[in-house]
């Protein structure tokens, strides 16, 4: 098999994290940070390496520096306001974004499941998805039913709205001009078993959902999306 064909990850990610769940508290994760850096760590670096030849080709101004809060999800959780004490997450991610924020295209993987797709979230009133994407949304809402028809029966879609300061969960697509005035969050992805990330073909599988979803990530980001491609 060739080196380029290896596969990235182990069952031992998925263990880990299980693990991780029933034990989530700072005396467990010392004891397992080998673990941490040989199972989930340097895989995913591995991943970020395969992954970013075909990223920059669908958007050159992706960041692929390898840093946390850049292109890796930060397992230490906040937990100054947070009800929920447990001090780590129990999940990764790796995405792409451009340097000023916007939509990602996102692997994830926990002790359950493994996902890829598009996601974005309304950081702030001047972030693109409230500003540039519900520009374009307004004005061409015939492109979004266009790719729910193309992605709608391949892909899981949500998305969040505000009402009353509260983030409430809505299945399906934001087609509507109020969807739009009150979106938080979107996210379009696919679930994948937990054993494609364990076979030779993962990295291909990922490159093929993320074509598939870039559009939504220019859509909703990238200054010189354009209507007519």
């Amino acid at each position: 098999m060739a080196t380029g064909q290896r596969p990235i990850f182990t069952p031992g990610v998925f263990r880990f994290f299980r693990e991780l769940s029933r034990n989530n508290h700072k005396p467990w994760m010392d004891e397992n940070r080998g673990r941490y850096r040989s199972e989930v760590v340097e895989p995913f670096r591995v991943l970020l390496d395969r992954l970013t030849p075909f990223a920059l080709k669908l958007n050159p101004r992706f960041v692929v520096s390898g840093r946390v809060g850049e292109n890796f999800s930060r397992i230490n959780r906040d937990i100054r306001f947070a009800a929920d004490k447990s001090p780590y997450r129990p999940q990764m991610y790796l995405y792409f974004s451009e340097a000023a924020g916007g939509a990602q295209l996102y692997v994830g993987i926990s002790a359950e499941a493994v996902t890829c797709g598009f996601r974005a979230y309304r950081e702030s009133k001047a972030s693109p998805l409230a500003t540039l994407a519900r520009e374009r949304a307004q004005q061409h809402p015939a492109y979004i039913a266009g790719m729910r028809r193309k992605l709608g029966s391949r892909y899981d879609s949500y998305w969040y709205k505000s009402e009353k300061d509260e983030w409430t969960k809505r299945p399906g697509w934001p087609l509507e001009s109020d969807d739009w005035k009150r979106l938080r969050g979107w996210i379009v992805r696919r679930k994948l078993p937990r054993a494609a990330a364990t076979r030779p073909g993962f990295v291909r599988g990922l490159e093929a959902i993320f074509r598939e979803v870039y559009p939504l990530q220019a859509f909703t980001t990238s200054p010189d999306w354009n209507f007519r491609r």
